[in-house]
């Protein structure tokens, strides 16, 4: 069955840096479209970043672009997201998610994580 198990969260400060990590099983990784999605305290799912299934193709939302830099391991099955220059509106639970679509871009999601939990503060 399909499984996405992130990690790599935690606490950290302002202007600091996390790298989580994304590990799939149960279907071909490499044939789909990956995102990373989070959800903060009372507030609706947001997209932050998407990447093709070659890895060479991305993209950011406008309040992580030029911090955050999505990328992929199709030999580990393993999807990163590298946060930098952090900021407490950052804080928020992350998950990446699986395109619902092989090999097309949809952008819709069909399965995602658990979530790692991100928290920006002093």
């Amino acid at each position: 069955q399909v499984q996405l198990v992130e990690s790599g969260g935690g606490l950290v400060q302002p202007g600091g840096s996390l790298r989580l990590s994304c590990a799939a099983s149960g279907f071909t990784f490499s044939s789909y479209w990956m995102y990373w999605v989070r959800q903060a305290p009372g507030k609706g799912l947001e997209w932050i970043s998407i990447i093709s299934k070659g890895g060479y193709s991305k993209d950011y939302a406008d309040s992580v672009k030029g911090r955050f830099t999505i990328s992929r391991d199709n030999a580990k099955n393993t999807l990163y997201l590298q946060m930098n220059s952090l900021k407490p509106e950052d804080t928020a639970l992350y998950y990446c998610a699986r395109d619902r679509q092989e090999r097309v871009l949809t952008r819709e999601y069909d399965y995602w994580g658990q979530g790692t939990q991100v928290t920006v503060s002093s």
